[in-house]
């Protein structure tokens, strides 16, 4: 499902269960060690995230390895390589690119659902509150203020292990196309690759099965 958003240089791999450790390699000592003492639930979505990963990092070639988070959780991916991933109660994914294609990845799964009161006035800026009626007559199905909010969690999965600085909610705009796409303008500066500041990304957005999913793929 996430991999339909995503460019053919990146390999995803998603679940709607979680995924058996015994069948697909379990855990690296490390990581089993990163979420000893966690509750059943936080182990088995770690878990399965992690399998994701290794899954796509197999479609590309590449071999396992252990994907620790470092700070603001972000993974160490191995050298060469960038990913992101993302869980939500039933549904677990992980979009992993060689550096050499793709720049930074950012990927987010929420639940097709409302907000909870109180949030969209704290994630979004008025120009976007304001244009959220007309994206919901244009399209019903979808819930806007959670697309929203997707969005602006793969912005800051692509924008952190480029800058390794904060990106607060409401330091980049975004618009939508209710085709499936969406734009987001940095009000801060940008990182700067290969010589060019980045000011804005591009985006690609789905809904289905009760999730919206939102993905960034910022090319090399």
């Amino acid at each position: 499902m996430i991999a339909a958003i995503l460019p053919p240089d990146v390999a995803a791999v998603s679940t709607f269960g979680d995924l058996s450790p015994t069948r697909d390699g379990g855990l690296f000592p490390a990581e089993a060690a990163a979420v000893a003492r966690a509750v059943a639930r936080r182990r088995a979505e770690f878990t399965t995230v992690r399998l994701c990963a290794r899954r796509a990092m197999a479609e590309l070639g590449l071999p396992p390895a252990p994907l620790l988070s470092g700070k603001r959780g972000a993974i160490n991916w191995p050298d060469g390589v960038t990913g992101s991933m993302t869980h939500c109660p039933g549904f677990r994914a992980a979009a992993i690119a060689r550096t050499e294609a793709i720049a930074s990845l950012g990927i987010d799964a929420e639940p097709n659902l409302p907000l909870p009161d109180g949030v969209l006035e704290v994630v979004s800026l008025p120009r976007e509150r304001a244009g959220l009626a007309e994206l919901s007559r244009r399209r019903p199905d979808v819930h806007w203020d959670r697309l929203l909010f997707s969005a602006k969690e793969s912005v800051f999965k692509t924008w952190y292990p480029l800058t390794r600085r904060e990106l607060d909610f409401t330091e980049a705009e975004l618009d939508f196309d209710p085709a499936g796409t969406f734009s987001a303008r940095l009000l801060v500066p940008g990182p700067e690759l290969a010589g060019r500041r980045h000011g804005a990304f591009s985006g690609r957005w789905t809904v289905g099965r009760g999730f919206v999913l939102t993905a960034i793929a910022l090319p090399a």
